[in-house]
């Protein structure tokens, strides 16, 4: 099964563009919002090619092909407006026998780890940076943003594909690895 994680939109629709460009390219089953996808949030500066409205436009076709969970910057007008469900606070996936447990970052995070067994996979976004660590048997991994990175990494998403996951930038080049055995 091949997925693909991407969160921190921010109502950028020059990097949503990007980000589905390279979701066409590599033909996932599944889109993964990992939350922030309108709002741009108070305490960040607008993204470049900020138009929530074109987002939108550019998400809702894909409706079928989204799982989503909310962001600290997602609201129920998000949902009144974009045709999947974007409130759920996290989501459980099983591919390849890898458990992967969804969710924005704000909540659960590397510090603050839900209840999962050893050898599953945590996934969010909301700090920004790409990242993976092992905490307490969990693999953490942080698919970055597609429209705001900080700490100078890449306009990124995350790749997973029959046990391994690729971060790439938005281009489509891979820039780390992690091999994850169900």
């Amino acid at each position: 099964m091949k997925l693909m994680f991407a969160s921190d939109i921010h109502g950028s629709a020059k990097w949503c563009e990007e980000m589905l460009k390279l979701y066409r390219r590599e033909k996932p089953q599944k889109l993964c919002l990992l939350g922030d996808i309108l709002y741009h949030g108070p305490r960040n500066d607008l993204p470049e090619g900020h138009a929530p409205k074109e987002v939108i436009k550019m998400l809702n076709p894909l409706k079928n092909e989204i799982i989503c969970v909310r962001g600290n910057c997602d609201t129920e007008v998000d949902e009144m407006v974009l045709e999947f469900p974007v409130l759920a606070e996290y989501a459980v996936l099983f591919a390849d026998g890898v458990q992967m447990f969804l969710t924005h970052g704000h909540r659960y995070n590397p510090q603050n780890l839900p209840s999962l067994p050893a050898g599953s996979v945590m996934i969010n976004g909301h700090t920004h940076v790409p990242k993976s660590e092992i905490r307490g048997g969990v693999y953490c991994l942080n698919c970055g943003s597609a429209a705001l990175p900080k700490e100078n990494s890449p306009h990124c998403c995350l790749i997973y594909d029959s046990g391994i996951f690729s971060w790439m930038n938005l281009q489509g080049e891979i820039f780390e690895k992690a091999e994850i055995l169900g």
